[in-house]
């Protein structure tokens, strides 16, 4: 069974969902579109309060090369344009809908199938800059940027991540199971922007069986790989992937394609179809409701801009005993803030929880065992970049290889210490960028 080489570890899955089909949640009261979707800068408003919009349309346009547009999830009237809740935990600008209940698409969105392999690579890449796709597993990269390497990056792999390693999450689990089709042809268009050259692989961790042998079966006649994986945490992060999958080191400061590869994730995969083949934006998203304290665990497809308070009540209440709410999973994901947050394009989990067993002691002193060395998958040590950023020495630490933590939290799991060690590796990131910024100013 293949895997990335070093560090990982096992925490408890928890896949509560993982038989539950999707459910398309009704259109709510209101709508909270965020112009803030991805990496880069937010979308700059295209629309004021008072106008009518249809389902499809462009309400929001990228602003600059890192950038993303976005699009209304239905038709109605537009109620504000201000700033609110984020599930990032900061307030951005967003635009608030008033459904009109007719879910009105603009002329053009969502037209029945065309065949894809009669447009260029040029008309491909556009379409999916139009709809707005970015990476869909967490980091939200605008995904023509991604699919447009630089001049003599030679790509060679093409990797879909259908790894969804993160305790509780099977929104993608349930897309592989449910939209097999459109997941290949995801894929097979992301190809046919290499000249069908590069091989084309499926990395899927061992405890989905069911999608293994789905993709398998319709991948095989066109010459896709389905790469089963141990079952390993951060087996979905983009490094660990292809190390796992091809064999292949992506060192500090280098990204995949200075080693010939790609990545993306399944939903994007699916979001890809839809743009290049139907014209549709991606103005909706599969969304796993789960943990102890939800009433009724759920995958539910969800419209951008769908609030956390109506997912709450479509699916049940909380319990009583929730006392923390999580967006995403529970090793990199964000506590909640406010339930006013909407869905965004890379949202993929709600999860109620209740902390109260794990009563949160004082960091105790570091008795260097070394267990955080043992599981990070970036081979780093992060109990000397924790030691180091409480010191705020910002010179040594950089120097310790404070910029390839991906703060996927494997150390601060298994520190017997109970060290917030990934706390303190983000608090020396953000002091060490507002002193550069500061600098370039």
């Amino acid at each position: 069974m293949k895997t990335f080489t070093i560090g990982g570890i096992h925490p408890p899955e928890n896949k509560l969902t993982e038989d539950k089909a999707i459910e398309v949640m009704p259109i709510p009261a209101e709508l909270c579109i965020s112009l803030n979707q991805h990496l880069g800068k937010p979308a700059k408003p295209l629309v004021k309060m008072g106008a009518e919009v249809k389902k499809g349309q462009l309400i929001g346009a990228a602003d600059g090369f890192i950038s993303a547009n976005v699009h209304a999830s239905t038709s109605g009237k537009v109620k504000a344009v201000k700033p609110a809740p984020h599930p990032g935990g900061q307030y951005a600008m967003s635009i608030f809908i008033t459904p009109d209940g007719n879910d009105e698409w603009l002329e053009g969105c969502n037209t029945a199938p065309i065949d894809w392999k009669a447009l260029s690579k040029e008309e491909i890449i556009s379409r999916i800059k139009d709809a707005g796709i970015v990476g869909m597993g967490g980091a939200g990269f605008p995904t023509n940027v991604k699919l447009s390497p630089p001049p003599g990056k030679n790509i060679d792999h093409i990797i879909l991540n259908g790894a969804e390693c993160e305790p509780f999450l099977t929104a993608d689990h349930r897309l592989m199971l449910e939209s097999s089709e459109e997941v290949i042809a995801g894929l097979e268009i992301i190809s046919s922007l290499f000249d069908g050259k590069a091989k084309a692989s499926i990395g899927i961790e061992s405890n989905k069986p069911d999608a293994i042998d789905a993709l398998r079966k319709l991948g095989q006649a066109k010459g896709i790989d389905v790469v089963p994986l141990k079952t390993k945490y951060p087996q979905g992060a983009e490094k660990q992937l292809i190390n796992a999958v091809t064999g292949r080191t992506i060192e500090p400061g280098e990204l995949p394609f200075d080693k010939g590869c790609l990545v993306q994730n399944i939903g994007t995969a699916v979001a890809i179809y839809e743009a290049v083949c139907k014209n549709k934006p991606l103005i909706e998203r599969v969304v796993t409701v789960s943990g102890m304290e939800i009433t009724e665990r759920k995958n539910i497809l969800a419209r951008v801009g769908t609030t956390f308070n109506d997912i709450v009540s479509y699916c049940g209440n909380m319990t009583a005993q929730a006392n923390q709410v999580i967006s995403g999973g529970p090793m990199m994901g964000k506590a909640v803030f406010s339930f006013d947050a909407p869905v965004t394009k890379t949202t993929s989990g709600l999860l109620f929880i209740n902390n109260k067993g794990l009563e949160k002691s004082k960091e105790r002193t570091c008795i260097r065992c070394g267990k955080c060395v043992d599981v990070c998958p970036q081979g780093l040590g992060p109990w000397l970049l924790a030691n180091v950023a409480q010191l705020r020495d910002f010179d040594e630490i950089q120097l310790l290889g404070l910029a390839n933590c991906t703060e996927c939290g494997s150390c601060t799991f298994v520190c017997p210490s109970k060290r917030e060690l990934v706390h303190w590796i983000k608090y020396a990131k953000a002091l060490v960028n507002n002193r550069q910024k500061r600098k370039t100013a």
